[in-house]
């Protein structure tokens, strides 16, 4: 008799619908990931305390979701025992999530951010030109959860490369705020709050990197074998995150 079995058949359609059901949950996080860049950043520019709050609350969801999708996909790796493809899939899963995660506590450090910069009188343009950057982040991240659900290997590697663009962003902010901080001495504290959000954010895309990268991986089973460009040219390195 040709074809598989009725019961490999069973297996691999339930597997099929486990698979679906964690990519889903992962794109459901996806999406919580980029509305909170871009609230986080709304907040600042429009110095909006209440919704600064929002995202900080907010955060929960998002670490809940990769809770969940961790113990699916721990679930399947033992009910199912996938092989090749399969298997980088459901690998590639645990490292998409966690690299979402990472992404949203960076969001919720921009909120703690905007609650204390709210007290301070604005610099510049500044939360303009952070909002532009969380933008960059945002599409950044859409395009590479897009190539994901569509098993885009080439707009993954797009992704990869467009991040030196957030790189000179970040590099470009970080000479304003040396320059603010230079011409006058109050704005030291602000601009020390303003140069870690900008950094957060430079850190967001190194993460959506990540996440591009990992595409490349499940269509073609490597990781890119290039070191990707980067863009940021200081010598400053800011903490992952902060303490909650």
């Amino acid at each position: 008799m040709e074809g598989k079995l009725p019961s490999e058949q069973h297996i691999l359609s339930a597997f099929d619908r486990d698979l679906e059901a964690i990519q889903a949950l992962i794109m459901k996080m996806g999406g919580l990931v980029e509305a909170a860049i871009m609230d986080a950043a709304v907040s600042l520019e429009t110095r909006d305390e209440e919704l600064a709050e929002r995202v900080r609350k907010e955060d929960r969801q998002i670490d809940e979701l990769e809770e969940l999708i961790n113990q699916e996909a721990a679930r399947v790796l033992a009910l199912r025992s996938p092989a090749a493809t399969d298997l980088r899939t459901v690998l590639s899963v645990l490292k998409i999530s966690a690299n979402l995660e990472r992404i949203g506590d960076y969001a919720k450090n921009l909120g703690k951010r905007t609650s204390v910069l709210v007290q301070m009188a604005p610099v510049g343009d500044s939360g303009g030109a952070l909002r532009r950057m969380a933008r960059a982040v945002a599409d950044l991240l859409k395009d590479a959860l897009d190539s994901y659900a569509q098993r885009d290997a080439e707009l993954a590697l797009d992704v990869r490369m467009r991040d030196r663009d957030v790189d000179q962003m970040y590099n470009a902010l970080f000479r304003e705020f040396l320059t603010f901080m230079m011409e006058d001495p109050r704005n030291i504290t602000a601009c020390m709050h303003l140069h870690f959000i900008a950094k957060n954010l430079e850190r967001m895309g190194d993460h959506v990197t990540a996440i591009a990268e990992q595409v490349v991986y499940v269509v073609t089973g490597s990781l890119p074998e290039d070191s990707r460009p980067k863009g940021d040219r200081t010598s400053y390195v800011a903490p992952e995150v902060e303490d909650d």
